[in-house]
């Protein structure tokens, strides 16, 4: 009885120190990555068509889904506004309230986690394939980098449409919260509209876009880190993106509140 209490108790330990080795392996090897995309980021100037390819597939590819989203956050976001405020605030404010939560939160965090959905998947699909097949290894030996060529391209890529993601979601957004009030809510629009304005700064714009910015980076260097991770064929690869979409998706959260802490 002792022996089997004692034997559980070593298993349980093994296995959290097991775990713990392994949760501080990925954060260096993460960080190794960042670190040697950063120095290679100067080099992005010979590849920039390879950045534009990669622009192209993230943003034009992910804009229908972004878009039918951004229309029924907006839509939904008013409706919830009006039943919060509903004989408590007065509805004059009801369009501060939904410009505040889409330029600030909804719009960069939701954008960004849908999208990672489909980025973080596919650059770890890609990668992950590559690896698998020895397409990386080729590389190599063929002197070409694959952090210059594959990464870096995917990584500025993400940065730059992933904002541009946004302002295109929170402006479909507030049109879909419009199109909202027009048709389902006893608000005049002028009513409405001027709530939109009424204490809007464009540094809520701006601090909706350095965020966005931030998870774009996140996006690209999770579908990174685990696509060369893979190993052991199509499950491995399976795996890679599974664990690329969930970690993004954990970490854009996480994010999101360190940002809000230190500067609001």
């Amino acid at each position: 009885m002792t022996f089997g209490i004692a034997g559980r108790v070593g298993r349980l330990t093994l296995s959290i120190v097991h775990k713990l080795a392994e949760f501080l392996r990925n954060i260096a090897r993460i960080t190794y990555l960042i670190y040697s995309t950063i120095m290679r980021l100067p080099l992005f100037v010979k590849n920039v068509p390879l950045a534009i390819e990669q622009m192209y597939a993230i943003g034009i590819g992910s804009l229908p889904l972004v878009s039918i989203i951004a229309v029924f956050l907006g839509a939904e976001t008013v409706l919830q506004a009006e039943y919060q405020f509903r004989n408590i605030i007065p509805l004059k404010y009801l369009g501060t309230a939904v410009c505040k939560s889409i330029t600030n939160e909804l719009g960069p965090v939701v954008t960004s986690l849908v999208v990672s959905g489909r980025v973080a998947t596919a650059i770890a699909a890609e990668i992950g394939s590559m690896k698998t097949t020895e397409q990386l290894d080729a590389m190599n030996i063929l002197n070409l980098d694959p952090i210059r060529y594959l990464i870096v391209p995917k990584t500025i890529a993400c940065v730059i449409m992933i904002p541009a993601l946004v302002i295109w979601s929170e402006l479909l957004a507030v049109l879909g919260s419009i199109v909202t009030v027009a048709l389902s809510l006893d608000v005049t629009m002028y009513t409405y509209a001027t709530g939109l304005k009424l204490f809007f700064t464009s540094g809520d714009l701006f601090m909706g876009i350095a965020k966005s910015m931030v998870f774009g980076g996140i996006i690209a260097v999770t579908g990174c880190y685990f696509g060369y991770e893979a190993k052991g064929g199509a499950k491995g690869v399976g795996n890679a993106t599974t664990r690329a979409v969930m970690t993004s998706a954990v970490l854009i959260l996480i994010f999101d509140f360190l940002i809000a802490a230190l500067f609001w």
